[in-house]
C-alpha cells in the first residue's frame, strides 16, 4: 500500500501536465513502514533524459539517481519508487515498463489525458519479473499524516 499525501500528488499532476505529451518522471521518497506499506514524504521531479521516443518512454540518469539516493539518505529517508506519465494511454505498465523496472520499488503511473492528470495507479514488480501487481493508493490530508522517525 502506498500513503501519499494529496499536496504531492498535485506536485506530481503539475509536473505531468508541464511535460505532456512527453513522459515525465521522477523519484517517489520516503519510507517503508513494513514490508507492504509505505509512505511518501517527498517527491523529486526530473528531467526525462530519453533521447528517443520520450511520448512513451522514460529515462532517469543513473548519475540522477546516485545523486538523490545519496541526498536523501542524508535525511535518514530512501527512494521508495518512481512515478511517470502515460501521455494519453492508460495507467497501466506497458512491456517496457515491465522490462527496466526493479524489483523491491513501488511504480506510479499518471495518465495524461490530452494534458490533463488522471487519476494514478500504482503497481509492484513480482520476483519473478514476469508482471506488475497492482497496489492500493491512500491518498492523505496534512491532518492525517502521522509518522514517526
Amino acid at each position: 500500500m502506498l500513503r501519499l499525501p494529496v499536496e504531492l500528488l498535485e506536485e506530481i499532476y503539475r509536473h505531468v501536465e508541464v511535460t505532456y505529451p512527453e513522459e515525465g518522471c521522477g523519484f517517489l521518497v520516503g519510507q517503508w513502514e513494513d514490508e507492504e506499506d509505505v509512505m511518501v514524504l517527498q517527491v523529486l521531479p526530473v528531467s526525462n533524459t530519453r533521447v528517443d521516443s520520450r511520448h512513451n518512454r522514460y529515462l532517469i540518469s543513473p548519475e540522477v539517481f546516485l545523486q538523490v539516493n545519496r541526498e536523501v539518505e542524508k535525511q535518514s529517508l530512501e527512494i521508495v519508487g518512481f512515478y511517470h506519465s502515460h501521455p494519453d494511454a492508460p495507467a497501466k505498465p506497458s512491456d517496457f515498463d515491465r522490462d527496466y523496472a526493479w524489483f523491491g520499488y513501488v511504480y506510479m503511473i499518471v495518465p495524461a489525458h490530452r494534458g490533463k492528470s488522471g487519476m494514478p495507479q500504482v503497481w509492484k514488480l513480482t520476483e519473478d519479473r514476469s508482471s506488475f501487481l497492482p497496489e492500493s493508493l491512500i491518498l492523505l490530508e496534512r491532518r492525517d499524516m502521522v509518522w514517526q522517525r
